[in-house]
């Protein structure tokens, strides 16, 4: 057997947090702007802080089958090691989050004009936040997951922090090039991308990026996954990918990304995000990697506006059952409904589980931080009743805070929250979503249980769930995570 060793350093990239949705009105085209800041440093990215150590041994394949009868068919391919949990790809940025009179104007010369405006004085560091999916990788790190973020980062001021939150949450970083030398290194091209999040006295958000002024993807220089890139997806057992990683690399980039985690073994989520709409009517090589996605990733992950907007269907298990049987391998799609809860498809279920009662103070990132809850299900082999359970205590606990970043749920939030066991139970919703269908064992989430069964709705005890998922959640910060 040969082995060598390979250090992951460390850059990145940016995107908007996964609610961008309610923004389309705003934005219709996009809803995403970025705002130009300009540094006299070099964004070459020296990448050596967050670096960690992997092994490369021989390969062989092995499957996975979970209790839930669900086969993983990781492929695991390092004496059956995979070292990081989850590797998140692009979409990483520092928000800005300010309040102010009016959200941006909807004429691009005016919306351009006005983010001129506010980037001619840098806001007070107090101001900034880790974003994109940096809410992810916080968010999966507090559940005990070891964490890795795929994508490029300028050296500057902005780089620095980002590089220091990351660090702290214990997030290793890999660069996306590996030529640190590249022509021209100087231009914005180069920088660390800036989400200014904005917030109205309506509290109406607006996210504006510079990747609404140019047609090409904000990190369009890069035009190969790097060795470390490779490694570090090979050595993943979840890549997660959204929509708003199409605004910074290109659709080839993007598939190839795809393609090689499903050659190596691991395991892809997609989460299209408002952007699978735009991307549906984008340019053919859009649409193509768009459909790529949508048929080769292994969890899909969509609001239910978003589901209908891919599918023309209304009904979230309707569409999500479309999109699983037109997938090739896809063996969940998730679909959330906010204050409602969650469902998850697979070709012989139907899991379904209610949101908790919080008093959400702020909705950034828990799209975000959901994600992460289901990546922890899927990795630990959970019922899937529990992890939506999980998915939804998580997406609660951050919007019961105040923006994302650092605000995401904390674990110790999270097991208040399941401990305390407050559904947002409304029966009527849930039996009018499951009415037609017959076929299909529905597994869903209850406070109460009678008779625990009724024909093939089968109700499962929160208690008993609780029981369950707290064992595994408090020893959490005891399990091992990649060194920082």
């Amino acid at each position: 057997m040969h082995q060598f060793t390979i250090s992951l350093h460390s850059p990145f990239l940016h995107s908007f947090p996964s609610h961008a949705h309610s923004l389309l009105s705003i934005f219709p085209s996009n809803p995403r702007l970025i705002l130009p800041i300009s540094s006299p440093n070099r964004p070459h990215s020296p990448f050596a802080c967050a670096g960690i150590q992997l092994s490369l041994p021989c390969h062989y394949s092995t499957s996975l089958s979970s209790p839930n009868g669900v086969l993983h068919n990781w492929k695991l391919r390092s004496l059956g090691l995979k070292n990081i949990d989850v590797a998140t790809l692009g979409n990483l940025c520092v928000d800005i989050v300010l309040s102010v009179p009016e959200l941006p104007p909807r004429l691009p010369e005016a919306r351009k004009a006005y983010m001129e405006q506010l980037s001619a004085s840098p806001p007070d560091k107090q101001y900034w936040e880790a974003g994109g999916n940096c809410n992810v990788a916080i968010a999966a790190s507090r559940l005990g997951l070891s964490c890795a973020t795929i994508g490029h980062v300028g050296n500057e001021i902005y780089g620095n922090f980002l590089l220091d939150v990351l660090r702290d949450e214990k997030i290793s970083v890999v660069g996306m090039s590996e030529d640190i030398d590249v022509t021209d290194s100087s231009s914005i091209s180069y920088e660390t991308l800036l989400c200014w999040v904005l917030v109205d006295p309506l509290q109406r958000h607006g996210f504006c990026s510079r990747a609404d002024f140019s047609d090409e993807p904000a990190f369009s220089w890069v035009s190969k996954l790097s060795t470390e890139v490779k490694t570090a997806i090979k050595q993943s057992k979840v890549l997660f990918c959204n929509g708003y990683g199409f605004d910074e690399l290109s659709p080839s980039l993007m598939v190839s990304a795809l393609d090689y985690a499903v050659e190596v073994g691991t395991s892809v989520f997609f989460d299209p995000g408002p952007r699978g709409r735009s991307l549906s009517t984008g340019t053919p090589e859009e649409q193509k990697a768009l459909h790529h996605f949508l048929k080769m990733s292994d969890v899909l992950l969509l609001t239910s506006d978003e589901a209908e907007s891919l599918t023309g269907i209304e009904d979230p298990l309707l569409a999500g059952q479309k999109l699983l049987m037109s997938g090739i391998r896809t063996k969940w799609v998730i679909v959330k409904m906010g204050s409602k809860g969650s469902i998850l498809v697979t070709v012989s279920s139907i899991s379904c589980a209610p949101a908790f009662k919080v008093d959400v103070i702020d909705t950034v990132g828990c799209g975000d931080s959901f994600v992460a809850a289901i990546a922890y299900g899927f990795i630990h082999n959970l019922p899937l009743v529990n992890t939506l359970a999980i998915a939804n205590a998580v997406g609660a606990a951050t919007a019961m805070g105040c923006g994302a970043g650092r605000n995401v749920a904390t674990l110790e939030k999270v097991i208040e929250l399941i401990r305390a066991s407050n559904l947002n139970e409304d029966d009527e919703f849930w039996n009018e979503l499951v009415k037609n269908l017959d076929s299909q064992e529905i597994t869903f989430l209850s406070k109460m249980v009678i008779n625990g069964s009724n024909n093939h709705l089968n109700r499962i005890a929160l208690q008993k769930v609780v029981s369950d998922l707290l064992p595994k959640l408090e020893s959490a910060p005891l399990e091992g995570k990649v060194a920082s």
